[in-house]
């Protein structure tokens, strides 16, 4: 089938835009239309609030809000609020926490809370005359200019931490930056820190060109790029740990010693093998973007930030480490994330406040040591198993439910499947080959009542 472009699709209604979708892309099937509004939400104010997050909004899209309890955080108990869809992600948070919650629970320590912008611009002349204007004039005129932007946040005790102007022209001819350092407190600060760098672009212009020791070519020299915050925040960062005696790790039959060894291994193979190192950091940020999506934050460029500092020293590596040293084994993930607790969804959306009021309306940083927490305590879960039991195990019970969704098994074959494989690991073929026998055993049944 041949599809055509569409003119105004914007303007259209919600409901104008779902016909257009069921009849060019679904055929005309009437089912789409009813799975799509069986997700609107029964109160109207409730669900224009939804479809104004986003442009052409048709319907909501669910995924399951979840607790994991238990975790000891700074000597305080805490419920940790995580919206995930993959199966196992929660209760391994849970079983990390209920691990650690006698053996001292988890530390967190807020390292750094600086965010970065740039002004990207291009400049042809005397590098030297540039840098020594900067200084001289410049960068107190870029402040002086956004005063009016950033006095709400100094109020705060946010604001310009510091700018700098770099030369990139080794790498690219004649590209320059000038680099604004932030703090923007319990906001993530998107847009106040472009709002900043993008008056910075005009002050800078404006000063090169009234400026008579530029030559006129110096001065149309000078061109913008772009002005754009960073997501790569390596100085807004959170330490995450761990730690007890040695002796108090022993697993089943697996001495307190040799797992210390298997999972010390485990560590240092993510840290030298990005292969191992990618599914491992994966694992982290199950448990990370779980709550940083719970608590309407921005979970891509979490990720970004966070694989970016991995690779930081030229090859990709783990973000968690651990060491013993005077039988003392410690755990720990250095975290660099930009979280806000104001502005965006967190003061809209009714299950992010909800969220966010379980954590106690925390601070950005609270906030921050949080999600650390979650990530590092997914990892400790994810080795732990994978070093003693194996992986498969545990997670293929989570996903046995999935398989029979999908086989729109009964609750009475839900539980019968439960104690099937109650001692047994989880496969899809042997759900699938035990499903059919349970069926044939029921028609039979059927046929000799009837």
């Amino acid at each position: 089938m041949t599809h055509q472009p569409v003119q105004g699709f914007s303007k259209l209604s919600k409901e104008g835009k779902i016909e257009w979708l069921v009849n060019e892309y679904l055929n005309g099937d009437e089912k789409a239309i009813q799975t799509l509004k069986q997700y609107w939400n029964d109160d109207a104010d409730l669900q224009k609030l939804h479809d104004e997050f986003s442009e052409n909004t048709i319907s909501n899209f669910y995924m399951p809000f979840g607790l994991a309890p238990n975790f000891l955080i700074n000597d305080e108990l805490y419920t940790i609020p995580m919206a995930v869809e993959e199966s196992s992600v929660v209760a391994a948070a849970s079983k990390a926490a209920k691990f650690w919650l006698d053996r001292g629970g988890f530390k967190t320590t807020v390292l750094s809370t600086t965010k970065l912008g740039h002004v990207h611009f291009m400049y042809e002349g005397d590098v030297e005359k540039l840098r020594t204007t900067f200084e001289n004039t410049i960068k107190a005129k870029l402040i002086e200019e956004t005063n009016d932007i950033t006095k709400n946040m100094r109020a705060r005790n946010g604001g310009i931490l510091d700018l700098e102007l770099i030369d990139k022209s080794a790498e690219l001819e004649n590209y320059f930056q000038i680099k604004g350092s932030f703090e923007t407190v319990d906001s993530m600060g998107a847009n106040f820190i472009n709002s900043c760098l993008e008056q910075f672009a005009k002050t800078l212009k404006n000063e090169v060109e009234s400026d008579d020791t530029f030559t006129i070519e110096e001065k149309e020299s000078v061109q913008i790029v772009m002005c754009i915050l960073s997501n790569y925040t390596p100085d807004c960062i959170v330490r995450a740990e761990v730690s007890c005696p040695v002796e108090q790790l022993a697993e089943g039959n697996v001495t307190a010693e040799e797992f210390v060894e298997k999972f010390s291994r485990a560590v240092r193979i993510a840290e030298i093998e990005p292969y191992r190192a990618t599914t491992h950091n994966k694992g982290i940020m199950n448990g990370i973007d779980a709550v940083v999506i719970a608590t309407g934050n921005d979970f891509r460029a979490v990720e970004a930030c966070a694989h970016t500092y991995a690779a930081k020293d030229g090859q990709y590596s783990s973000l968690t480490h651990c060491e013993v040293k005077d039988g003392i084994f410690r755990f720990w993930i250095d975290l660099p994330t930009a979280l806000g607790t104001i502005g965006g969804l967190t003061s809209l959306h009714p299950i992010v406040k909800l969220a966010l009021g379980i954590l106690g309306k925390p601070s950005a940083g609270e906030l921050m040591g949080f999600v650390a927490v979650a990530g590092l305590a997914q990892n400790f879960g994810a080795l732990r198993s994978l070093v003693t039991t194996g992986i498969q195990k545990g997670h293929m019970k989570m996903h046995l439910m999935n398989i029979l969704n999908q086989l729109e098994a009964t609750e009475e074959e839900k539980k019968y499947f439960v104690n099937f494989f109650k001692d047994k690991t989880v496969t899809h073929h042997t759900v699938i080959e035990e499903f059919g026998k349970l069926r044939g055993i029921k028609a039979e049944q059927e046929i000799k009542k009837d």
